[in-house]
């Protein structure tokens, strides 16, 4: 391979794909695990793992949402290993949707095959729209050291637990139509007041729907600012 050019940029390389399947509480669960395409001396030995989670099953969500995809390429970019899954009835995934209750036992079987695939990484965990409400009331069950929730759907799906004594992420369009961007606001600021609980890095993206269209690249330094702060 040659030398890197002197002050031109360098491309990082893409990170290992393993497409797989992990046993969940309804049958096997369609996974894809990315690590980076670094020389690890432990193959297990990344120092995090991120766990993302897609949008609403019933309305096309899947494991290989751009939103997704650019939330678990971050977290790659910062040396972590990335699991997207799809929840149950999606893909090749076995069951059927379980109005949030099943899809957060999913992701609980989901980390706990990370934590056995990475013992002793940290835990990130993130997701988009109906995952971000799905991650959002698990995040402090599962110990996250991280959490990252891109329009978090807190009014398709109820988040009574409460978020973990960790550092936490919005990010949130405020052109959004499909999850008011108020409420969000005010959701997170009505969890922040509990005790113990940090106060939300929140990022409000002017002039960005629900989907963040043209607006990949904001939300993905968003993301990466956050992580490595």
């Amino acid at each position: 391979m040659s030398a890197p050019v002197p002050g031109e940029p360098v491309v990082p390389k893409p990170p290992r794909a393993e497409r797989s399947s992990i046993a969940g509480p309804a049958g096997d669960l369609e996974a894809l695990i990315e690590t980076p395409a670094v020389e690890l001396p432990d193959p297990g030995g990344v120092g995090a793992f991120a766990v993302v989670c897609h949008p609403h099953s019933l309305h096309g969500g899947t494991l290989d949402n751009k939103v997704v995809y650019t939330v678990a390429r971050a977290c790659g970019q910062l040396g972590a290993a990335a699991i997207r899954f799809n929840f149950r009835g999606v893909g090749a995934s076995a069951g059927r949707y379980d109005q949030g209750r099943g899809e957060a036992a999913d992701a609980r079987a989901v980390i706990d095959f990370g934590r056995r695939r990475f013992p002793g990484a940290a835990l990130w965990l993130g997701g988009f729209s109906f995952g971000a409400a799905v991650a959002a009331g698990i995040a402090a069950e599962v110990r996250a050291a991280r959490v990252v929730l891109i329009a978090p759907g807190i009014t398709v799906v109820d988040v009574a637990a409460p978020v973990p004594e960790c550092p936490w992420l919005i990010v949130q369009g405020d052109a959004d139509d499909v999850v008011p961007p108020q409420a969000v606001l005010d959701w997170a600021r009505s969890l922040a007041a509990a005790p113990g609980v940090p106060p939300p890095d929140v990022r409000l993206l002017a002039g960005a729907g629900h989907f963040f269209h043209g607006r990949l690249h904001d939300l993905r330094q968003a993301v990466l600012e956050f992580m490595a702060a």
